[in-house]
């Protein structure tokens, strides 16, 4: 127990969102386990996060608020949710200015998590607004979505770090700025059972520490993840 404690090695199960887990998590296992060479990492991709009843995991990459008090938690990112949408779409059919006119455009959705499908929040000072949003298309994959976005198909709701580049670029535009979504800060999940684990300390704080420094660097907008 002493050892495993002071030394970071061996099996470490790490579950986060397919699109997320690709382009984030991935490259920083990799330069993980460079430095921490005894410890063996298992990365899982899912399209929701495991139950937490389900020891199928040591930790979770999750987005939005922690489960509950049953797991440890460390924010690890701020992020936003924002609804974003190409300029050949918003020239063919102009943007949307309040909530209420998403119900008139297609709006792309995305069959993730817990969250009721088709519905989009947004508030303005103390008042949220719930939308019955519609589109002719939908799926379980933010990254296809994204795509569908940039083809001009129609308005996505999206978190920050996917639609980041294609906002700098031109490539998407902003829609409803004054308006908030629901938040998607980023933690990181674990049981209660690991919080003296070497190698779940070790990585959780080599996240925290990863992007620390990314928003530091970032500018502008969007954090340049």
């Amino acid at each position: 127990v002493s050892s495993a404690v002071a030394a970071p090695k061996g099996l470490l199960r790490v579950n986060s969102t397919l699109g997320f887990g690709r382009s984030q998590v991935a490259p920083l296992i990799s330069r993980f386990v460079r430095e921490y060479p005894q410890v063996e990492v298992q990365l899982q991709l899912s399209v929701n996060p495991p139950a937490l009843s389900d020891d199928s995991f040591d930790v979770c990459i999750r987005f939005g608020e922690p489960p509950d008090a049953r797991v440890m938690a460390r924010r690890i990112a701020s992020n936003r949710r924002l609804l974003v949408a190409a300029p050949a779409y918003l020239k063919r059919h102009g943007s949307p200015a309040l909530p209420r006119d998403l119900v008139q455009h297609n709006c792309i959705g995305i069959r993730q998590g817990d969250e009721a499908y088709g519905t989009w929040r947004l508030s303005s000072g103390k008042r949220t607004e719930a939308v019955k949003v519609r589109g002719n298309l939908s799926t379980s994959d933010g990254e296809i979505a994204v795509n569908w976005a940039l083809a001009g198909h129609g308005i996505v709701m999206r978190a920050e770090w996917d639609v980041a580049r294609y906002l700098r670029s031109g490539r998407l535009r902003h829609v409803l700025e004054n308006f908030q979504t629901p938040p998607a800060d980023i933690h990181a999940v674990y049981p209660q059972r690991h919080q003296v684990s070497a190698r779940v300390r070790v990585f959780v704080n080599y996240l925290a520490d990863h992007f620390e420094k990314s928003s530091t660097r970032a500018a502008g907008l969007v954090v340049d993840w």
